[in-house]
């Protein structure tokens, strides 16, 4: 998989691709993550990629023409599977959306910043919208960076385990069960004697048990 990423600020992106799993990903070439800063973009003075709002308002809005090129440049060299804008109007991200992006060969992601971006781009550039919860943030690269990480750790060999991933929370909505590891005691509490019974059958039922009363009791709407 490759993934580019526009933004404006490429230096708060890089410091998540740079260790744990998305380092490891990246060093055994499972993914290339790529960052392209907009304002080398743009003959604008001052590297400038943003301008006052038509009609009036306050905020500044993220300018149609650097977008376009560097878009139109990279477009130029490579087909994308979808090319995603994170926009706190998007659709939510969710673990079965990630489960089908992480099946694409090629994403371009833009970030937006300030007010966001001039609708034109999104009208003739976006096929997909994301959102990484109803709030918003200084930019898109927050939420750029969140969604990498659900999407490459679904790649297969990115995880030691793979089906670890498949064991997650959200996978068949239901939350995931209670875990627990050594010492079976501590401070008195003690982990379920099922799990230390060595009858695998039992233990799988209880937990799908366990998590459908977490799902039940904490995210009752999963189970609609």
């Amino acid at each position: 998989m490759r993934i580019d990423i526009i933004t404006v600020l490429p230096e708060l992106l890089k410091s998540p691709f740079e260790a744990s799993i998305l380092k490891r990903a990246i060093q055994k070439e499972l993914v290339e993550v790529h960052f392209h800063n907009l304002r080398d973009y743009t003959n604008k003075s001052y590297n400038q990629v943003d301008d006052y709002q038509f009609g009036g308002g306050a905020g500044m809005v993220l300018m149609i023409e650097p977008i376009d090129k560097c878009i139109s440049a990279l477009k130029s060299e490579r087909e994308y599977d979808e090319i995603i804008y994170m926009t706190p109007d998007g659709e939510t991200l969710n673990q079965q959306m990630a489960n089908k992006i992480s099946l694409q060969e090629n994403l371009l992601i833009l970030c937006g910043h300030y007010k966001g971006v001039d609708q034109r781009v999104r009208d003739m550039f976006i096929t997909k919208e994301i959102s990484i919860g109803d709030y918003v943030l200084s930019g898109g690269e927050l939420g750029a960076a969140i969604l990498c990480d659900t999407i490459i750790r679904l790649i297969p060999g990115v995880l030691s385990n793979e089906t670890s991933a498949l064991t997650d929370t959200f996978q068949d909505n239901l939350l995931a069960p209670p875990i627990y590891t050594r010492p079976a005691e501590y401070k008195g509490q003690k982990v379920p004697e099922i799990l230390l019974s060595g009858n695998f059958p039992k233990i799988e039922e209880w937990r799908e048990n366990e998590a459908y009363k977490r799902t039940e009791k904490l995210r009752p709407d999963l189970l609609e």
